[in-house]
């Protein structure tokens, strides 16, 4: 039986070459993608900055509803094709999108150094990502063996197939699908099929190709309870994140250990945080910034 760990964990992010958290407060947050400097709105930002000088290449405005909206506002142009960024052998594009982030998550960066981990060592491990987006999660897991990438937007699978050329991984075993990502999982448990691992990493809101609605308080339960139903035993592990919603990590672990009770391993819950660049006066290490909650179950075997 799959063991719950109550206590949460905090899967810490920092910077790399072409990404770092230079500071936040006061609801935003400071950015460096690559060699422009960015400013986005973060919420759990409740302190006070700790540099006096954020000059930017642009900023994100966001709109006055709290479901979204807003515009960026740029002080330097900026390509409107956007830029090459790598994150270990994973190259990809970034560009700043109306949804005010660049085209991938930087905090995801120890969640795909975990998944490697669980994947090590089980050559041809096959791998589900749904909500896939433009696939640098779907490029770091696919030297483990072959991933299926589902999104429902056409546009997003495009880029993901354009970064596994950018990265001279056009290669490797994926299969890309534009699929409504819950039809897709009730087919595949219909159709019998198991996977070693599953990355659920949903939106708040979404509509699939065919107009299909997405609410994560509606959809989430009974997708995990498909995504279950597609590993077994042998299987190493399922992850899901959320963000921007009103629901606690151990609110995920309580779903995940009612649906994997069968199941040898452990589930553990959590957030997902980036550190800033910024040391503190005292020269101790940045703050962490939380970014998102996140549970998951893993068997290592």
């Amino acid at each position: 039986m799959a063991e719950l760990v109550e206590r949460p964990l905090v899967l810490e992010g920092g910077g790399w070459a072409d990404y770092a958290l230079l500071d936040s407060g006061h609801g935003r947050k400071l950015e460096r993608y690559g060699p422009y400097r960015l400013i986005r709105p973060e919420a759990q930002a409740l302190w006070a900055p700790r540099l006096s000088d954020w000059a930017a290449d642009g900023e994100f405005v966001p709109g006055s509803d709290e479901d979204g909206g807003g515009r960026w506002r740029f002080d330097r142009p900026l390509p409107d094709e956007g830029w090459p960024l790598a994150w270990r052998q994973v190259r990809f594009t970034a560009q700043c999108t109306p949804f005010r982030h660049l085209g991938f998550f930087p905090d995801m960066a120890p969640v795909w150094d975990w998944m490697r981990g669980q994947l090590a060592g089980r050559d041809g491990a096959e791998t589900l990502n749904l909500f896939g987006y433009t696939g640098v999660g779907t490029l770091a897991l696919s030297e483990a063996g072959p991933v299926t990438h589902v999104d429902a937007s056409k546009k997003a699978v495009a880029q993901a197939r354009a970064n596994a050329a950018l990265s001279a991984m056009q290669d490797r075993p994926v299969r890309w699908l534009v699929e409504d990502a819950g039809k897709f999982a009730a087919r595949e448990v219909r159709r019998g099929r198991r996977y070693d691992a599953i990355i659920l990493d949903p939106p708040k809101f979404g509509r699939g190709p065919r107009g299909e609605i997405w609410r994560i308080e509606d959809g989430l339960a009974p997708l995990v309870a498909d995504c279950r139903r597609m590993l077994d035993a042998d299987s190493r592990f399922l992850f899901v994140t959320v963000y921007a919603v009103r629901m606690s990590s151990l609110a995920l672990a309580g779903l995940l250990a009612e649906l994997f009770a069968g199941l040898p391993g452990r589930i553990e819950h959590g957030d997902l945080a980036v550190r800033e660049a910024t040391a503190e006066p005292s020269g101790a290490p940045g703050r962490l910034l939380p970014t998102a909650i996140f549970a998951r179950w893993s068997n290592p075997g």
